[in-house]
Order: structure tokens, then sequence, then C-alpha cells
């Protein structure tokens, strides 16, 4: 009743279309310029970045921020402000599609090794330390051979098998709230990092216990975004808010009480950068969550393993954008 209540009222302030459509969302916020749609029918890596007159923004470090079963529809409302000025200020798709299966170990893998789970080993969704890490190359691993500080604070112990536990310097399971998950993230930042991952599980938690979309799902939703709100603040007080790419996405969506499937309901995440320096506007062209390791390398200057699969986000740092026919991993 609790939750009803909260949401009462609510309305939607940034529509976006139905989960089970695939198509780029049509009313995008009014401060956003969209990025033209690409329709060209293969796909194309750039190289080293060609000259441009307006300059490439300089990024010092990178922090992804993953909700874990957060579905693109609560972003919408007002539940989540900080997503939202995040999305005014930013690069965002919410039509983003995450890897089969759409579980939270498989996909997370993906993520930071930027490969499909035929190549990254990791098919299995629950810890398991017999079975190791994902295959290399990691984005840990490369950002660790580079001299770069790698963190990581999770509130799935699961987690720690998406890279060697030698690839990152600070590691932190932190099984509770997200709040406390971001507590202990806030002590960490004020020290310095360079590549950091902070994982918030509540919302999924929800979708399990409540159902997705359900009023306590939202409720989780607004929880997990006073969780980013406590980041940010932490970000802005270390004074390297600017020159930070803060990454926000999700490993899967839900239906019902459950994921794991292929349908659009499990499939779609929302998927936001932002900086201060960075292009702003709609990503109108199909975004994987293969391609968060391959943007965050190309904002740290480090190499980009040819098997990799994912494309980085090129035209947010004013380079020609890449063109694909399909999303990886499906």
């Amino acid at each position: 009743m609790a939750a009803l209540l909260f949401l009462s009222g609510c309305q939607p302030s940034n529509p976006i279309p139905s989960p089970t459509s695939t198509a780029p969302p049509t009313t995008p916020p009014e401060t956003a310029t969209p990025f033209p749609l690409v329709t060209a029918t293969q796909t194309s890596i750039p190289p080293t970045a060609t000259a441009t007159e307006i300059p490439r923004p300089v990024i010092e470090r990178v922090l992804v921020v993953t909700v874990d079963g957060l579905r693109p529809e609560p972003i919408s409302f007002d539940l989540m402000p900080n997503l939202l000025s995040l999305m005014d200020n930013g690069v965002y798709s919410l039509t983003a599609q995450t890897i089969y299966p759409s579980s939270t170990l498989p996909a997370h893998a993906s993520m930071f090794t930027s490969m499909c789970p035929d190549k990254h080993g990791v098919e299995w969704n629950d810890y398991l330390p017999e079975r190791g890490f994902a295959n290399s190359p990691t984005l840990f691993e490369i950002a660790h051979e580079a001299g770069l500080k790698t963190v990581m604070v999770v509130s799935k112990e699961k987690l720690q098998q998406i890279t060697p536990p030698e690839s990152v310097d600070i590691f932190k399971f932190v099984n509770d709230r997200d709040s406390v998950v971001a507590e202990v993230s806030t002590s960490i930042i004020a020290e310095g990092f360079d590549l950091m991952l902070i994982h918030l599980s509540l919302v999924d938690i929800l979708g399990h216990e409540y159902g997705w979309l359900s009023p306590d799902y939202f409720v989780g939703a607004h929880r997990a975004d006073e969780a980013i709100g406590m980041i940010l603040a932490a970000l802005d007080e270390a004074g390297i808010r600017q020159g930070t790419l803060i990454i926000v996405t999700a490993d899967h969506g839900g239906h019902e009480t459950s994921h794991g499937g292929s349908s659009a309901e499990e499939m779609t995440v929302p998927w936001i950068l932002s900086e201060a320096s960075l292009r702003s506007g709609e990503i109108r062209r199909p975004i994987s969550v293969v391609d968060t390791a391959a943007t965050a390398a190309y904002a740290l200057n480090l190499p980009i393993p040819s098997i990799w699969d994912g494309i980085p986000l090129y035209e947010a740092f004013n380079d020609p954008a890449p063109t694909r026919v399909e999303l990886p991993c499906q």
C-alpha cells in the first residue's frame, strides 16, 4: 500500500516506447539533439580519431554504474531525477539491448569483456568460483596493465568472476541496500580511481519478489536513483566530476517475476553516458551492452582488442559514427 501511495499521481516526464517495441524514442528531452539514424549496410569501426573542428573530450577516469534489472520505463517518471538529469546533459539510449541469455553474470561479463558469451565463456549465473573467470582480455585487465587504478564495488558476490582478481586493485562485496553500496563507494571515490564499477541490485531483487513494473519495483528504482545521487555528490565533493565519464546501464530487464529470455521486456535496457564536454542527445543507432567496455577503453585511450564485439560510441567524442547491421549476442 505504501508503494501505491508513493507512486500515485506520478506522470511520465519523458515518455518512452513500449517494451514490446525496439524503435527509438520519438520524444527525447527538449534539450537533446538526436544523433542521425544510421542505416548503412555493414559494420565498420573507424581508425584512430581523425581531426575535427570540435576537439575530442579529455576523459581522465570512467565510472560505470549498473542498476541490476532496470528496464527503461521507470526513468520516464520523476522517481529517477538523477538519471533524467544525466540524460538531459549526456548521451543516451532507452532501447539498448543486452545479451542473450539476459542474466546478471553473463551480461556483466559481456559488458566488461566487450564479447558475447560464446567468447568470454561465462554462461552460468551463480557464484561458482571453481569455474574461474571470464576469458581475457577484460577491460579491467587492460586498464590495470596500463597502470590505472581499478575498483569494483558490487552487491552480488558472483560478479567477481567477470575478471581475474589481480586485475582489480580494490574489490568490495557489499551485501546490503543500494544506499549502503553507495556509502562504501563514496569513500573510495574520495581516494581517487581510474576505472570503477558500482553495482546496485535492489531493483532486480524487487522485480523477482513483486514483479517487474510493480509498484514495489518502481520504489526500488527510486531508491537506486537516490544511491546514484549519492555517488554523483561524492564525485562533486572530491572535485572530480569533470573529467569523469559516467556510464549508467543495466544487465537485463524482466517480465513478470523473471528474466533470462529473449523477449523485448527482458532484453531492452537503458544506456546513458554523461560528461560535461561530451556531445549530448539521443543515440539513434543500435546500442548493445557489449559497447560499454569498448567505449570506456576508447575514452581512456586504451587499446581495443580486435576480438571484442563491442563498438565505442565514437560520435559522442566528436568522431565519425560507425555503422552496424545487427547487434551481437542476440
